[in-house]
């Protein structure tokens, strides 16, 4: 199935130049977009982020893992 980026962009609630620019890797998409986006087209977000890896060597891994802890 495709949809025209106009019209998830719409259903999703995010603006056509935002989601232009996620979906071209110029903008981070954040877990709210995420969610939004996989509401508007009512799939799990899994078929996004499967084969996606944590990226191990990021320098604030180890204040999030402590504010984990702490929660």
């Amino acid at each position: 199935m495709q949809f025209e980026q106009g019209f998830v962009a719409k259903k999703s609630g995010i603006s056509n130049s935002d989601f232009k620019a996620i979906m071209n890797g110029k903008k981070t998409m954040y877990a709210d977009e995420l969610c939004a986006i996989c509401i508007a087209l009512n799939v799990s977000p899994e078929i996004f982020i499967d084969n996606v890896k944590p990226d191990c060597s990021h320098e604030n891994n180890a204040e999030i893992l402590n504010i984990h802890k702490t929660i």
